[in-house]
């Protein structure tokens, strides 16, 4: 199973995220969930919008955002990258200026954050990017509808809130059931819940083609040794 640690990229520095990702991959992770800041990041927790904030605070420019990740992408050619970004940031961007970024540095997967309609999402679907779509645990019939059409990868809740589970899926290998039984091709990657490499394990049991793994990870940015160790045991459990 694939190991997805998230990046705050420009946090601290545009500098230190290239040197993080490159520590994330000695590491061990598989892909790394890289983001463009928002400015207005209102899905996000506080933690994540203040790393987004800060980040902001020291390179405002995304031309500079996508000269950075396109060097990243170059110095780790056999890692692959999502991009995480929110719909008002690419809006600031352009649509297209985001698109020929994306393909020429075949950067393809994305998840588009914020969407007010279907516009920008289907035109990175008709440009060739593969544009993820989120279900919850309890499998709302629109999200699984939504994902069945999906031509990229599942981003499927780990762990429930309390009560939130159907009682027909009470547990998440049984939510993956649901979701291959009704022809779900694309592959499942299972987020938000997972904080310790027993979380991992849980989700690669459930049979998820890889685990996010957030601010367990990033919380140790200034402790290369201890980041490093985390990351190594998350593997051991995918």
């Amino acid at each position: 199973m694939n190991l997805i640690c998230y990046l705050s990229n420009g946090y601290p520095t545009l500098e230190d995220s290239a040197q993080i990702a490159k520590t994330y991959v000695e590491a061990g992770c598989d892909i790394i969930e890289i983001d463009f800041p928002s400015r207005n990041p209102f899905l996000e927790s506080e933690y994540i919008a203040g790393r987004m904030a800060k980040a902001l605070e020291v390179c405002g420019d995304y031309d500079k955002y996508m000269e950075s990740m396109a060097a990243v992408k170059k110095s780790l050619p056999s890692t692959k990258f999502i991009l995480m970004v929110y719909e008002n940031t690419v809006e600031e961007i352009g649509t297209d200026k985001f698109i020929a970024f994306a393909l020429e540095n075949n950067l393809l997967d994305v998840i588009l954050v914020g969407l007010k309609d279907e516009v920008i999402k289907n035109a990175f679907i008709d440009k060739g990017l593969k544009v993820s779509c989120y279900v919850q645990f309890h499998l709302p019939a629109d999200e699984v509808d939504y994902a069945l059409k999906s031509n990229g990868f599942v981003y499927l809740q780990a762990v429930p809130a309390p009560g939130q589970a159907d009682p027909g899926y009470p547990e998440l290998k049984d939510c993956i059931w649901y979701l291959r039984s009704r022809g779900l091709r694309n592959p499942i990657y299972c987020g938000v819940g997972v904080h310790s490499p027993k979380d991992a394990a849980m989700v690669r049991t459930a049979g998820a083609d890889g685990a996010f793994v957030g601010s367990a990870i990033l919380k140790l940015h200034n402790d290369k040794p201890a980041l490093m160790e985390m990351i190594r045991n998350f593997k051991a459990e995918c």
